[in-house]
C-alpha cells in the first residue's frame, strides 16, 4: 500500500504531558488517514499509552493540538471521545462476564424512550455490528463470561461499532489470544480498514505489526523517531529506533555447561492436565516448552511448583522425592515459579519495589518477630542494581513501572529467595523487544552461574534462540527433550499439532 493521500482523519501536533519532573511526551506529532492501520511502536515507557490516553480523552494535554476530521478536537473525557467517534480496546477487556453479548455491546451507550430500554434498537444495532464482524458463533444472547478471550474481544469491538466508531485502537490485542483467535482478529481489522476505519495498532510483536499495518510511528522516550510504510522496512530498523542502538544480539548466547540433575520428573500428571511428563532438568541448563495454548504447559509448571495437584508420578527437586509439595515446601527445595500472569499472580501491584522483591523470604529479616527494615532495604537496593532496573528506588510502587522492569523485580524475587530451580512461564510475555533482550542474557547469565531453568514459552523464536534443549507438549503429554539444533519453528508446530511421532532427523 502506497503512501496515504487526502486528508487525515487525525492529526495530531507537538503534543507534550509531563507528570511532576518526567516528560511522557515531548512534542509528538502523528497523522492516521482512514483505511489505513498505523502501529505504534516503542519500548515500554516511550509514550504510546499516554499517547492514546491523550487522543481517547483520560488525560489532557499540557501543550499540542488535535483535530479530528479537520475539526478541532480536545475531548474532555473518554466519553465525550467515544461520542465523537475515537474508541479504545484494552489489553485488559472491559467485558461485564455475567451480561449477554447484547448487553455489554449496548453498555454505556444504551437507546431509551420515556425512560424504558428500545430493546428492538438494540437487537438491530447489536444484530448490525455482529454481522459486520462475520462472526455468526457469537450470539447477542450468549452470556460473554463464557466466550473465549478471543470472541470477547470481539465483543469489544463491537461496542465499538454501535457506537460510530471512526478511529479504532487496539493496544496490545493479540497478547493473551491463540493463533487461531489471532488471525481472526486480523481478517476483522482488514474488514475494518476496507470500509474505511483508520485504526492504531500497538504491539510488541514486531511480526504481527508488518502483518497488519501499513505505516508505522516508533517512539522513543516520548517523542516520534521514525515512521513511515511498513512495506520494505526492515524489522532492524525498527528495531535500532525504538532502542536507540543497533540489536545486532537479539537472543544474546552467554556461555554455560550443563552439570548435574537438579529436577526429575517422573510421569507426572494432574487432575486434569498434564497427562504425563517425564523430564530430567540439569543444573546450567535452559530447558524449553514449546507448545499450543491449552496444552498443558502452565498447569505442568503450576503441578510441579505445588500449586496444583499432582494425580500420579513423583517429582525429585534437589535429590528431595515425592509425588507433591506445598509452595512454601517448593520454595525451601531451591524452587521458584514466574507465573505467566505477571499483574494478577507474580507481584502485588500496590506495593513497592522492595517489598515485591522480599515477599517470599521475609523470615531472612524477621528477628523475635520483628522484621529488620534497614537490612531489607539495603538488599531491595542491592538487587534493583543488579538487575538494572529502572525505579526512583525500593519504595516505589512497582505498578508504576514499565512491564520489562516489573519482570526484572519478578525474576529478582526468585534469586532472592536463592532458588535453584527456576520455573519461567512466558518470561517475556507483553514486555517490549528491548527488555526482551535483557531478559534473555539473565536467563543466560543465570545458568551460566548454575541455575536450572525450565521455561515455557508460545515465542518460538525466543526459544530456538535461549533454550539448549526444547520438549513440545501435544494434548497434555510432553515429548522428548532434544537439542535445539535438532529443531526449527515447522518441527516445532508439527509436534505440537500431533502431525509427528517420530524425533526429527538431521
Amino acid at each position: 500500500m502506497g503512501a496515504p493521500t487526502g486528508e487525515p482523519m487525525l492529526s495530531m501536533r507537538e503534543v507534550a504531558k509531563r507528570f511532576g519532573a518526567s516528560r511522557a511526551l515531548d512534542g509528538v506529532s502523528i497523522d492516521l488517514y482512514p483505511g489505513e492501520v498505523h502501529a505504534l511502536i516503542g519500548e515500554n515507557g516511550a509514550g504510546k499509552s499516554t499517547l492514546m490516553k491523550v487522543l481517547s480523552g483520560a488525560y489532557r494535554p499540557d501543550s499540542g493540538s488535535m483535530t479530528l476530521a479537520g475539526e478541532p478536537y480536545a475531548p474532555r473525557g473518554p466519553r465525550d471521545a467515544l461520542s465523537r467517534g475515537v474508541a479504545m480496546i484494552y489489553q485488559e477487556l472491559a467485558i461485564a462476564p455475567h451480561l449477554t453479548v447484547e448487553a455489554n455491546v449496548m453498555l454505556g451507550q444504551e437507546r431509551t424512550r420515556w425512560g424504558l430500554l428500545r430493546r428492538g434498537e438494540h437487537r438491530r444495532l447489536v444484530g448490525e455490528a455482529l454481522a459486520l464482524l462475520e462472526h455468526a458463533d457469537i450470539r447477542p444472547e450468549a452470556v460473554a463470561g463464557r466466550l473465549s478471550v478471543g470472541a470477547q474481544q470481539l465483543v469489544e469491538v463491537a461496542r465499538a461499532l454501535v457506537s460510530d466508531a471512526r478511529i479504532l485502537v487496539f493496544d496490545e490485542p493479540t497478547s493473551s489470544l491463540t493463533e487461531r483467535d489471532a488471525e481472526r482478529l486480523f481478517a476483522v481489522i482488514d474488514r475494518l480498514r476496507a470500509q474505511g476505519m483508520a485504526i492504531v495498532y500497538i504491539s510488541h510483536f514486531l511480526e504481527e505489526v508488518r502483518r497488519v499495518a501499513s505505516r508505522y510511528t516508533v517512539l522513543r522516550d516520548g517523542r516520534a523517531v521514525s515512521s513511515g510504510a511498513m512495506a520494505g522496512t526492515d524489522l532492524r530498523s525498527i528495531i535500532a529506533a525504538m532502542v536507540g542502538r543497533d540489536l545486532t544480539e537479539m537472543f544474546p548466547r552467554v556461555p554455560h555447561e550443563p552439570g548435574e540433575p537438579v529436577l526429575d520428573l517422573s510421569a507426572i500428571s494432574g487432575r486434569r492436565l498434564p497427562r504425563r511428563a517425564d523430564l530430567r532438568l540439569r543444573r546450567g541448563e535452559v530447558l524449553g516448552i514449546a507448545g499450543l495454548v491449552g496444552a498443558g504447559r502452565t498447569e505442568l509448571l503450576r503441578a510441579v511448583f505445588g500449586l496444583d495437584e499432582i494425580r500420579s508420578g513423583q517429582v525429585t527437586v534437589n535429590g528431595a522425592s515425592g509425588r507433591s509439595g506445598s509452595p512454601r515446601e517448593r520454595i525451601g527445595q531451591g524452587m521458584g515459579l514466574l507465573s505467566e500472569d505477571r499483574k494478577g499472580e507474580g507481584l502485588a501491584l500496590g506495593r513497592s519495589v522492595e517489598e515485591n522483591l522480599t515477599l517470599s523470604a521475609l523470615g531472612r529479616y524477621a528477628k523475635l518477630g520483628w522484621l529488620g527494615l534497614g537490612k531489607r532495604r539495603e538488599e531491595a537496593r542491592r538487587w534493583i542494581e543488579a538487575m538494572r532496573v529502572r525505579t526512583t528506588g525500593p519504595d516505589q510502587r512497582i505498578g508504576e513501572l514499565s512491564g520489562g522492569n516489573q519482570q526484572k523485580v519478578a525474576l529478582a524475587r526468585l534469586l532472592h529467595q536463592r532458588a535453584d530451580v527456576l520455573l519461567l512461564d512466558e518470561p517475556t510475555r507483553g514486555i517490549d523487544v528491548g527488555s526482551k533482550a535483557e531478559i534473555y542474557r539473565m536467563i543466560g547469565e543465570l545458568a551460566a552461574g548454575g541455575k536450572a531453568v525450565l521455561m515455557v514459552s508460545s515465542y518460538l523464536p525466543e526459544l530456538l534462540g535461549v533454550c539448549d534443549r526444547i520438549a513440545v507438549m501435544s494434548r497434555g503429554v510432553l515429548g522428548e527433550a532434544r537439542p535445539v539444533s535438532e529443531w526449527t519453528e515447522h518441527r516445532i508446530m508439527e509436534e505440537a499439532t500431533g502431525q509427528r511421532s517420530s524425533p526429527p532427523s538431521g
